[in-house]
């Protein structure tokens, strides 16, 4: 796993949300997309699109149809996302990398019940109100509650408020 594309992304979508940028770029990778869809289905995100270099309009947010990879366009590839804000605060407002590259954070089951619960579990602390945990799982990229109930630990990722 690219755990330092995780680690960019995290810092990245950090700065973006202090910033309060509307829309982001992110380097177009299968491990930033896994995470960025997990994002969405958290409701961290609210929206992501494969384009050029160069932001998509309004309106190819909304339909369903990238722009065709070609030999030609295929590096300068970019996942652009949108950034939500409620009342004028950030979602978003947190996200730190867990596991990094000189050391890697597994989770197994017994521990993430724990953690779910808000209870500490070896070098994890438990989660606030709020705050979700992502795990790389043999199943993708799943949020804590999700990992759980299919029964699956894995590789911390980050943590999300």
């Amino acid at each position: 796993m690219g755990i330092q594309q995780i680690t960019n992304m995290c810092a990245h979508l950090q700065n973006a949300s202090r910033a309060r940028l509307g829309i982001t770029s992110l380097p177009n990778t299968r491990y930033n997309l896994n995470l960025a869809l997990a994002l969405h289905r958290a409701g961290f995100i609210n929206s992501i699109t494969r384009a050029g270099p160069h932001p998509p309009s309004p309106s190819e947010f909304l339909t369903l149809e990238p722009e065709p990879v070609t030999t030609a366009n295929a590096s300068t590839r970019r996942l652009w996302v949108t950034l939500k804000y409620w009342n004028n605060e950030p979602v978003l407002r947190r996200i730190q990398a867990v596991s990094k590259s000189s050391r890697r954070v597994q989770a197994d089951l017994e521990q993430m019940g724990r953690i779910a619960r808000g209870f500490e579990a070896g070098m994890h602390k438990g989660l606030n109100l709020g705050e979700c945990m992502f795990l790389s799982t043999d199943r993708g990229v799943l949020e804590l509650r999700e990992a759980l109930d299919r029964k699956v630990g894995g590789l911390v990722l980050c943590r999300a408020s």
